[in-house]
């Protein structure tokens, strides 16, 4: 397919942007984080999601979706980015909808009106370290009765504290390093003996590390197949990282759009600081890069779209290089603002600050770029 966006996706993008620059630019940013908000994120922006029909953006029109692809949540997921809205977008309509697709109707039925609607905020509960190893996963969930007993904890989940619901993975079977052994859960807000500790992450965002002290959940939580979510997992994970990786291009390029304008208007030694030919060539670098990274991001986009074999591949190579270009473009952001890009009164810090949080999320840059050359043969 062209890396181009059909007419119908050019239609979407601009309402997209319209409604984040309008509802929820950087100043909404700065209001939730000024006030700490516990959540992060406004509810009402959320139930906005729904109203637009963004939040179902995934879900199945015979579900009550707009039964879209990857491609449209990633144009969202860049508006998102370019404007630093904070909502539960990622975790809940791209990520938490694509593993759901796996589960039964009963979970589907649940679950899936509260998501459209912009109602439901779900966390992914997944990572047990400092670092996104998802085959590492060591959380026991025994049979007790008609299901489940899980025990352990879970690190960094975005949202945690505020979800409905937590798609946990935990292991059936094997042992921490291998991929077989793996079941994925719902579990509800309130299921008994579940501890919550908030945390607010480098951009402001909230996380928490939960703890699972013998939570008790019956046989329909199960999302998939017991001891086989490996298959299931890796969906919501590939769903997450190329969502994660087209927000870091949204993130990129506020940043340099917002480089690129303060060299139009500030002045030294009496000129344009645009005017210096090493800053053009920086600004030019920086934009070739980011178009790579867009151009990636939509490759891995359609190919999770078509189905392709190939597309885990290519939401590995996005990842990486989205992770790789961002982060250019934010610290060339921040150096071409001279000192006060250090400032917390120049946006251009939150910018970087979200680049940081994005890069980590479903696996930083060297751990994509690892599973490249694993996944070549070297």
């Amino acid at each position: 397919m062209p890396l181009y966006h059909t007419e119908d996706q050019a239609m979407l993008k601009d309402t997209a942007a319209q409604f984040m620059k309008t509802e929820a630019p950087t100043a909404h940013f700065r209001k939730y984080r000024d006030m700490n908000c516990k959540d992060g994120f406004a509810h009402d922006l959320w139930k906005q999601f729904g109203e637009m029909g963004f939040a179902g953006i995934l879900i199945p029109e015979a579900e009550g979706g707009l039964g879209l692809g990857h491609v449209e949540a990633g144009i969202v997921l860049e508006e998102i980015g370019r404007n630093l809205t904070p909502s539960p977008f990622l975790s809940t309509s791209v990520a938490g909808v694509a593993a759901l697709k796996a589960a039964d109707k009963g979970l589907r039925d649940r679950w899936f009106p509260g998501i459209a609607s912009g109602e439901t905020v779900l966390g992914l509960a997944i990572d047990e370290g400092a670092k996104h190893r998802p085959e590492r996963i060591a959380m026991k969930a025994e049979r007790s009765g008609n299901g489940f007993k899980l025990t352990g904890k879970k690190q960094f989940v975005v949202q945690g504290a505020s979800a409905d619901m937590l798609i946990v993975a935990a292991r059936t079977g094997g042992s921490a390093g291998e991929t077989q052994g793996l079941t994925l859960f719902a579990v509800e807000k309130d299921a008994a003996r579940l501890s919550m500790e908030a945390a607010r992450l480098v951009d402001s965002s909230m996380g928490a590390h939960i703890g699972f002290d013998g939570v008790e959940v019956d046989g329909g939580a199960v999302i998939g197949e017991v001891d086989n979510g490996w298959a299931v997992l890796t969906k919501l994970l590939d769903a997450g990282r190329v969502g994660a990786a087209a927000e870091q291009v949204g993130v990129g390029s506020g940043a340099m759009d917002m480089t690129v304008e303060y060299l139009k208007q500030r002045k030294q030694f009496g000129r344009l600081i645009g005017e210096f030919q090493a800053l053009q060539h920086r600004a030019a670098h920086l934009y070739s890069e980011m178009e790579v990274a867009r151009a990636a991001v939509l490759k891995a986009q359609q190919m999770l779209d078509e189905g392709s074999d190939k597309a885990e591949l290519m939401v590995a190579v996005a990842k990486a290089k989205a992770a790789q270009a961002t982060g250019l473009s934010v610290k060339e952001g921040v150096q071409m603002h001279g000192g006060i890009g250090m400032t917390d009164e120049y946006d251009i810090g939150l910018y970087m600050k979200r680049d940081r949080a994005l890069a980590e999320f479903f696996g930083d840059a060297n751990f994509h770029a690892d599973r490249v050359a694993r996944m070549h043969g070297y």
